[in-house]
């Protein structure tokens, strides 16, 4: 006989249509997204594994990255990059983490099938969004305080101004995941979207080549990137600043636009 899933479970204990039952479901329904994510770690590995290897590697194996970036300038190179290392984490579990799994769901008809039980599938996307979320979370207090206190790199100093950026561009990137898990029709497609647009995003973001090095029409090119956009704000913060009224702006329309597009264009099955 073929054992119930995590899934079906959640479904029946949600049958007598009583809140206390939904709530004792929707439990159950983020402990399997849990499960899942432990034993298929895409985000575990590539959304806070990897921005703590870098973190090493800029901290310890590359040198000099703990000097000014220029004379009379207190910021150093591995101060500017930890708002990319954890703009890197948000990119690998929005377009890798978040979608994947939920394209494959509604391929495999999980989602068609709780669309028919009390469970709502609104509830899968709020497990898999506060399950990359936390994953997000805590990839930003390991890069930032681990930083510090590992590596010598400085606290931000408008923790503020730090934290709104952190959670603006957090919600921008992760509505653009929730996006290509919309128009996605299945898991090759989901995965070949997010490959597309992660080398761009990180790219305009400063990994490979700093903002503040960028010729003047590129950096004005990129200032209008969401990932671009966060790590101008976080930068900003990490020097005292308060991020600047056109980076929250940026970050606010595109949170606003693919998260309206996701919204239409989300489909059940």
């Amino acid at each position: 006989m073929r054992r119930p899933s995590g899934y079906e479970r959640a479904s029946r204990t949600a049958a007598p249509g009583m809140k206390m039952i939904s709530s004792r479901a929707l439990r159950q329904l983020l402990w399997v997204e849990v499960l899942q994510t432990w034993r298929q770690p895409i985000g575990l590995v590539w959304g806070v594994g990897v921005p703590i290897l870098l973190l090493f590697v800029f901290g310890k194996v590359i040198p000099g990255t703990n000097r000014p970036i220029t004379p009379g300038n207190e910021l150093t190179i591995l101060d500017v990059y930890i708002p990319v290392l954890f703009a890197m984490a948000l990119t690998l579990l929005a377009l890798a983490s978040l979608p994947v799994p939920l394209v494959t769901y509604r391929e495999q008809g999980w989602l068609r099938r709780l669309s028919t039980t009390p469970v709502r599938p609104i509830w899968l996307l709020a497990a898999q969004v506060g399950i990359n979320l936390a994953l997000a979370m805590a990839t930003l207090l390991v890069v930032v305080l681990g930083g510090a206190i590992g590596f010598g790199a400085r606290l931000p100093g408008n923790p503020g101004g730090f934290v709104l950026g952190a959670f603006l561009v957090t919600v921008a990137i992760f509505a653009l995941g929730l996006l290509v898990a919309a128009v996605a029709p299945s898991q090759g497609w989901a995965s070949v979207i997010g490959g597309i647009l992660f080398f761009p995003l990180l790219f305009l973001g400063g990994l490979w080549y700093p903002l503040q090095d960028m010729p003047a029409t590129l950096r004005t090119i990129a200032g209008y990137s969401p990932l671009t956009a966060g790590v101008s704000a976080m930068q900003g913060a990490m020097q005292g600043v308060f991020p600047s009224a056109r980076d929250l702006l940026v970050l606010v329309a595109f949170a606003v636009v693919f998260g309206i597009g996701a919204a239409r264009l989300f489909r059940w099955e």
